[in-house]
């Protein structure tokens, strides 16, 4: 590894851990300003979030994520979704499956049942 990498991985490093603790410190704040309106708390909550939120995307890491993030959605845009009727006829092949599996899997049962105590055991 180079020095520069090295450099640029503790810098990393230590701004995810102060985000971290930016993020300890809103809840630490929301919870002691107990007695100060809800507006007061959710802004100290809110905004120690937004800040470790900001703090983190300038980050390797973060950008990283932030990189990611973006293809995944460039993604999903070019997923092409069923219609509705599609979903609907899949749902109901699903349901028709399920119905037939059960009723083999009774019948299956009771003829189990039916050799092992009326055939080999008698009990019936």
């Amino acid at each position: 590894m180079s020095q520069t990498s090295v450099e640029q991985e503790n810098k990393t490093s230590w701004m995810i851990i102060l985000a971290g603790l930016i993020v300890v410190l809103a809840l630490v704040a929301y919870y002691l300003l107990a007695d100060k309106g809800m507006v007061v708390r959710l802004a100290a909550l809110l905004g120690g979030f937004a800040i470790a939120l900001v703090i983190a995307a300038v980050s390797a890491d973060g950008k990283r994520f932030v990189a990611y993030a973006k293809e995944s959605v460039s993604e999903v845009k070019k997923v092409v979704w069923p219609t509705r009727k599609e979903s609907t006829q899949m749902t109901l092949i699903v349901f028709a499956f399920v119905v037939v599996m059960a009723l083999f899997l009774w019948l299956a049962d009771k003829l189990i049942e039916w050799v092992v105590f009326s055939i080999f055991l008698g009990w019936k």
